[in-house]
């Protein structure tokens, strides 16, 4: 579903749960809609977004078919391009950002539901392109894994407190990485090192 706005029928069908769930939602002001001038109730998608990150249900927001959204942040294109090609060929829809800007604009558009962040980045690095992602309510949702070639206890206790929900050290072990990218899209906090 691509439309901006929806049916209730369609918002339901969105969040995976009945109709009839819905209703009690927006009858009870959980959920903000709209009226046509024919009288047929109409949801946002971005007020449904909001809706269902704030009840802990946006995993299933997602149709099947269309795939786990990852985005690839790294500096070092040859990386980048190696990861979105992996996370592709398992499944995964991947993009690449080349930097903490590049991201900013991604998160808009491509919407991920887990980032594999690079921590050192020149302009923005990963641990504010982190901060930022945590702080915002519309994308906090997103789950981080934070990538580092510089493995120390400081950058590792720094992106934790960032926000990051797993870590992950390079050279990076691909099969544990998809592992560990697995793993957050169910709940579970990750921390590999090679």
């Amino acid at each position: 579903m691509n439309r901006e706005i929806l049916s209730v029928p369609e918002a339901a069908k969105y969040c995976a749960v009945s109709r009839w769930t819905l209703w009690r939602h927006i009858r009870s002001g959980d959920l903000r809609v709209s009226r046509t001038p024919g009288g047929h109730y109409r949801v946002s998608r971005k007020d449904l977004d909001v809706f269902i990150r704030k009840n802990g249900i946006h995993p299933l927001t997602r149709d099947h078919a269309e795939g786990t959204r990852v985005l690839v942040v790294d500096d070092d294109p040859a990386v980048r391009n190696l990861l979105t090609r992996v996370l592709s060929d398992h499944g995964y829809r991947a993009e690449g950002a080349a930097d903490g800007f590049d991201a900013g604009v991604k998160i808009v558009s491509f919407r991920p539901d887990v980032m594999l962040l690079d921590l050192i980045m020149p302009g923005m690095d990963g641990f504010e392109v982190c901060r930022r992602i945590k702080k915002n309510p519309e994308t906090s949702h997103i789950k981080i894994l934070a990538l580092t070639g510089y493995d120390t206890v400081e950058n590792r206790e720094k992106i934790m407190a960032a926000g990051a929900d797993g870590y992950a050290t390079k050279p990076l072990d691909l099969s544990l990485l998809l592992q560990q990218t697995a793993a957050l899209l169910n709940g579970k906090e990750c921390t590999l090192s090679a």
